[in-house]
Parts: structure tokens; sequence; C-alpha cells
């Protein structure tokens, strides 16, 4: 991670814990809201359709960035990681609003699956949507305490943090590729 000075006050971490906190709340909640509200945003147009494939497409780059990352730091290529890490965390928060833009405009698709498949479809589709829904409380702490060089910090929440955004990030291409051919537009 690019280092932060790792001087910072108790009094600053308190406040960076607390917007971690409220973000990790905040967002999810959000989603939820998206997900069930009972009108959709119609204004924005068609275009929001394009968005589950860029989707897609930026997870299966966050993905690639994750592994580099973990390939960086076993081999103590601290510099390198520290960039595909933030390319990661960069590309889950354009994944975050471009997300969040297309279930405020557009209805949930269904799966069209049948057989053996369906059942292995809900059960990533279930297991991704729970491990998000908790993914970003210690993605952000992990990127926090790698960024101000808090490495013993880090190294225990990564231990969480890691596999469930990979997790996360995979089976959402993966839960993309067996719903897309069901998409209606």
């Amino acid at each position: 991670m690019a280092k932060a000075s790792n001087s910072i006050g108790l009094r600053d971490e308190a406040k960076v814990k607390s917007w971690i906190i409220g973000i990790s709340v905040a967002i999810p909640l959000a989603v939820a809201v998206l997900l069930f509200m009972p009108a959709k945003i119609t204004s924005l147009g068609d275009w929001v359709y394009f968005l589950p494939h860029l989707n897609a497409v930026v997870n299966t780059a966050a993905s690639l960035a994750l592994v580099l990352g973990l390939v960086f730091i076993k081999q103590k290529k601290y510099t390198l990681h520290g960039a595909t890490m933030t390319v990661a965390f960069v590309l889950g928060a354009i994944f975050l609003v471009s997300y969040v833009i297309y279930h405020s405009a557009a209805e949930s698709t269904s799966f069209g699956g049948e057989g053996w498949i369906r059942p292995v479809y809900y059960f990533l589709l279930i297991t991704h949507i729970i491990l998000a829904a908790v993914a970003l409380f210690p993605i952000l702490f992990a990127y926090y305490y790698g960024y101000t060089d808090q490495r013993d910090k880090h190294r225990k929440v990564v231990k969480f943090a890691y596999p469930i955004w990979l997790y996360v990030s995979v089976t959402g291409v993966v839960v993309y590729l067996m719903i897309s051919p069901y998409y209606i537009h």
C-alpha cells in the first residue's frame, strides 16, 4: 500500500474507525432499500441496462487485481502489492456506484435455469449477497491499515478480508455469467 504517516493520532484513528463502521452499515442498507423499493427511477433511461455487463468486466478486473496483489505480497513487492490493491479498491468503488445506479432504475432479473443448475445458482447468489453485505467492514479496515502502514493490524484483518473480497468478486462474475442469458435488454 502507499504509505501514509504512521503517526496518526488516536483521536484521528477513532474518527476513521467511526467512518468505516458507518459506511459499512450505511451502504448495505442503502443497497437493500434500492433492491426492494416499490418504484424504480425511470428517468435514467435505457443506458442503465448496459451496467450489469460493465459490472462483470469491473469485477473480473478487480478479481485479477486481488490475485496479483496476493502474488506481489508473497514476493515481498510491497509497492506493487499496494498498487494492485488500490486498483482493486477503486474498481470495487466503481462497481458499487454502477450497481446502485442499475438497481435504482431496473427491476431485478429472474434466473430462468432449471434442474441441477438452479440450486447451484442460488447457493452462489445467496452466499455472494451475504458476504458482500459484510465484506465492506473488513475490506475498509484492511485498506486503511495497509495505507497507514500498520502492518500487524493489516495482516490480522486481511486474513478475513481477502478471502471474502475475492469470493465476492469472483462469484459476482459467475452469477452474472449464469443470469446474463435472462436479461431482458
